[in-house]
């Protein structure tokens, strides 16, 4: 569900286009999953995507960018976007020089990862930490409790003790803890993500090719890959996130 940060930054910018999302809540985590699996799950999201006529693609999640974002646009001939952690602004904004990014595992180990530091914090000092546990936390609903605190508070403390003012939030899922996570730091630490970066270059690639909708009434659809038993459970949390009510529908084939 974690792209649902993702969603809601496209939402505020472009109101007026229709949204089909998917949630593929059978295979939660990625960030600790091959990097062929998830392109394997990439490839058939895609596919049932542009069964809905999607006419872009945006891939709302870092690790299954970097694991298969080339992959997509060699395949498909509509818009892909893709993303990555904030690195870019963030070592723009940085004044003590350092910065802390909370990554998954799979997008830390990533070439692209190590190519993105390359391009934009070559003088600056990026303190990475993989964080295990906490996607699964955001999934659960779990946004302010005793055990996502102690988790984040063991997260942060590498990132704060080398004197990092700003952190970069490098999961889709982690801007729904922005609130527990500015609790934990200091006021002179600034948090930085990428949904609304990927909003405004969604929207200026539907602008480019003339795929912009005209003003009129959106309609947002919501898809899980998780089994019916847990579909309640997913919608309630799903509802949470989105900020408003969410119909949720089973993939007929996951």
């Amino acid at each position: 569900m974690g792209g649902l940060s993702v969603l809601g930054d496209i939402r505020a910018l472009l109101p007026y286009e229709n949204l089909v999302y998917i949630a593929d809540s059978a295979h939660v985590p990625y960030g600790e999953k091959s990097a062929g699996f998830i392109r394997e799950r990439a490839m058939y999201l895609t596919q049932v995507l542009l069964t809905h006529r999607a006419k872009a693609i945006v891939i709302a999640c870092n690790t299954a960018t970097a694991a298969a974002a080339a992959q997509l646009r060699e395949r498909f001939d509509v818009p892909i976007i893709a993303m990555e952690p904030a690195v870019k602004p963030a070592a723009a904004a940085t004044k003590t020089g350092v910065v802390g990014v909370l990554a998954t595992a799979g997008t830390s180990a990533s070439a692209q990862y190590a190519a993105l530091l390359g391009r934009f914090a070559k003088n600056i000092q990026v303190v990475t930490q993989a964080c295990p546990g906490l996607p699964e936390l955001v999934e659960a609903g779990k946004l302010d409790t005793a055990e996502t605190r102690r988790l984040l508070t063991g997260y942060l403390e590498p990132l704060l003790t080398a004197d990092a003012d700003v952190i970069v939030l490098g999961c889709t899922h982690y801007p729904f803890l922005r609130p527990l996570i500015s609790d934990l730091v200091e006021n002179s630490v600034t948090l930085v993500d990428s949904g609304a970066a990927v909003a405004r270059r969604l929207e200026y690639v539907l602008s480019e090719q003339q795929l912009l909708k005209p003003k009129g009434v959106a309609t947002y659809s919501f898809w899980t890959s998780g089994k019916p038993h847990v579909k309640p459970h997913i919608q309630l949390v799903m509802s949470r996130l989105w900020g408003a009510e969410v119909e949720l529908r089973l993939l007929s084939s996951a």
